[in-house]
């Protein structure tokens, strides 16, 4: 019955699209792993070009990404976790200066990288600390993961990785989800199952923008009413149960209950 805490976040996600205010070409989703110093940290992109290879440099602080395009119009979005690469960074678009749009909080940094050629290109991503909060594990057997990417979901419907609902969306992940075992396997399990179609529902998105409105509109109480559990106390397996079944009956009444009782009571007077 644990699984019932799930279900409106997995709601969420199947019927929201995918990714957010790219070009219309855009729909390439790629997830590459950095392993150093005993630690894999996972870099996601979004964009119109494919990433075929990539290099980490922790002396020079630096992260490479390899691309090839085959338009001549490059728009795409790097997320980075904050304790791979953080604080001033510096950018190089085939060894020249490069400045994209770059947005960053605690957790992760927001490129937005826009530039032309068709071809191979090379991306140098260079920042002043790494490692930020953690300490180097000389240990490389067992490497631990480190995700802090974001709800690519969530941006498309609300236009930035810093809006205050991914913001949100996010800690609820990590302070609700990933503090119980049963929400550990599901997003174990879901990440699998979401991404094999996320780029094809982006597509839809872009395609029409009534339609990502409808969904806006859609989601937003199942979002706000997930901030009731930012103000509940969750320290236990059976208050995660107890408040994610109550969580399920209020969405239950808001997305099945209300739109129930107005036909009936137009079937009613007709």
């Amino acid at each position: 019955m644990k699984i019932f805490l799930l279900v409106p976040f997995l709601l969420l996600l199947i019927f929201t699209p995918a990714f957010g205010q790219l070009s219309d070409k855009t729909g390439l989703v790629n997830r590459f792993d950095v392993e150093t110093s005993g630690y894999t940290f996972e870099i996601k992109t979004v964009a119109n070009f494919d990433v075929t290879d990539h290099e980490f440099n922790k002396d020079e602080k630096r992260l490479t990404i390899f691309i090839n395009s085959g338009l001549e119009n490059n728009l795409g979005e790097v997320i980075i976790p904050t304790r791979l690469l953080s604080g001033n960074f510096t950018f190089y678009l085939n060894d020249m200066p490069h400045n994209p749009i770059i947005k960053s909080n605690d957790k992760i940094s927001f490129i937005t990288l826009n530039f032309t050629g068709i071809g191979n290109n090379k991306i140098d991503i260079i920042a002043t600390e790494t490692f930020a909060g953690i300490q180097e594990n000389s240990e490389t057997t067992d490497d631990v993961v480190i995700d802090n990417g974001g709800c690519l979901i969530a941006t498309a419907t609300y236009g930035s990785e810093l809006s205050p609902q991914v913001q949100q969306l996010r800690e609820f992940r990590d302070n609700t989800l990933l503090k119980s075992e049963s929400g550990k396997l599901f997003m174990s399990s879901f990440n699998q199952f979401y991404y094999s179609f996320s780029p094809i529902i982006a597509d839809l998105e872009r395609e029409n923008p009534l339609f990502k409105e409808m969904v806006k509109i859609t989601i937003t109480p199942m979002v706000s009413s997930l901030s009731i559990l930012n103000h509940v106390e969750m320290d236990s397996e059976s208050s995660v149960l107890g408040y994610g079944i109550s969580l399920i009956i209020l969405n239950l009444a808001m997305y099945v209950g209300i739109p129930a009782s107005v036909i009936i009571g137009i079937k009613k007077k007709f």
